[in-house]
């Protein structure tokens, strides 16, 4: 289920991305007015503005839901992942004596240190 969103995420991506070039900028509205290049546009004189930008508006709710689907999915997986380490033991406490260097087997004590008056 995981894989069929993120093919229609991308896919919807890909549709938004093709959609938004093949929309006129503002600055060809004013020529197109006067008739300019009007007859051959395959919408119409009215060109596909409403067109296009209904369809950027549907796979761009296409995009957004595929995102909560993945933001879903990813949570449950990181929900199982953290909820198996709570059964990993954890690795023995090993205590560390610091003290003086090692002097042939005898222990290190307080009163084997020299006392200088």
């Amino acid at each position: 289920m995981e894989a069929l969103i993120l093919v229609l995420h991308v896919l919807a991506a890909v549709v938004i991305i093709a959609l938004v070039l093949l929309q006129q900028g503002k600055g060809a509205d004013a020529g197109a007015s006067f008739g300019g290049g009007a007859s051959q546009t395959v919408f119409g004189s009215q060109g596909g503005s409403s067109f296009f930008g209904k369809m950027t508006a549907l796979f761009a709710l296409i995009f957004f839901l595929t995102s909560f689907g993945l933001a879903y999915f990813a949570s449950e997986q990181a929900k199982s992942v953290s909820g198996a380490l709570d059964f990993v033991p954890s690795a023995p406490q090993v205590e560390e004596t610091v003290g003086l260097p090692d002097l042939g087997g005898k222990k290190d004590t307080a009163s084997d240190i020299p006392v200088t008056e």
